[in-house]
């Protein structure tokens, strides 16, 4: 799966108004619901598309949605901010055939691994540069080292910070420490929602911030929702 795209599941769920800085689509699985975006109350709703820092309220007491957000740098974010016109904020789908149609996905085929499909098929194809495989696969085994600097990265692939930077954007969309960040990020989400006996503290500090007021700030700038509030509703969010 894309590594900018975060899937999570949530049931029978209230949100409050919030904003944050990924993209965001959300999709009913079943039933109807209701939200506000920007002010104005939607009722009855099969999902939506939003924008970054856009304030958005969601009610689905009866029902479960499908929430993707987004990195907005990333290749995919890029791309999708070609789907909206003008000076739109959001797109809301009235039917399944709205989503199906924005998305280019087959009708009455709403499985969200699709639409993720769907949305990483637009990107052009790349060979992703050997030194960009090294420095992905290092993030991915070592995300928990709270050292890691742009010399640590540099150091692996004998290029300088700032040439390895450029080449590391070139090819992904976006900066290595972002990607650093939602690395840790969804690792952080997972075990929040799988480990109930972990403390978010230890969370923290496992999966490479500083300390828990540190990932409470990332979650709540990316994300909308710091991990406490993610691990009182831990029987209600699954991540995919």
């Amino acid at each position: 799966m894309n590594q900018f795209i975060l899937g999570l599941q949530a049931r029978n769920l209230t949100v409050e108004i919030h904003h944050h800085s990924a993209y965001q689509i959300v999709l009913s699985n079943d039933s109807r619901f209701n939200s506000t975006i920007n002010g104005v109350l939607y009722e009855g709703i099969h999902g939506f598309l939003i924008k970054p820092h856009v304030k958005h309220f969601c009610a689905a007491d009866n029902g479960t949605l499908n929430v993707l957000n987004i990195e907005p740098y990333s290749t995919v974010g890029l791309e999708l901010s070609g789907s909206f016109k003008g000076n739109e904020d959001y797109i809301v789908f009235h039917t399944p055939a709205e989503t199906n149609l924005l998305f280019n996905i087959p009708e009455n085929n709403l499985d969200v691994n699709i639409i993720i499909d769907a949305l990483v098929s637009k990107l052009p194809a790349t060979g992703f540069d050997e030194r960009v495989t090294k420095i992905v696969e290092y993030i991915k085994n070592h995300y928990f080292r709270s050292d890691i600097t742009p010399q640590t990265f540099a150091d692996i692939v004998f290029l300088s910070p700032s040439r390895l930077a450029s080449l590391f954007k070139q090819q992904t969309g976006s900066s290595l420490s972002k990607y650093l960040l939602w690395t840790r990020l969804r690792q952080a989400i997972y075990l929040t929602l799988t480990d109930k006996e972990r403390s978010l503290t230890d969370i923290a500090y496992d999966t490479g911030f500083y300390d828990l007021p540190q990932l409470n700030k990332y979650m709540y700038e990316m994300f909308g929702m710091p991990p406490k509030a993610l691990k009182y509703s831990s029987d209600l969010i699954q991540i995919y």
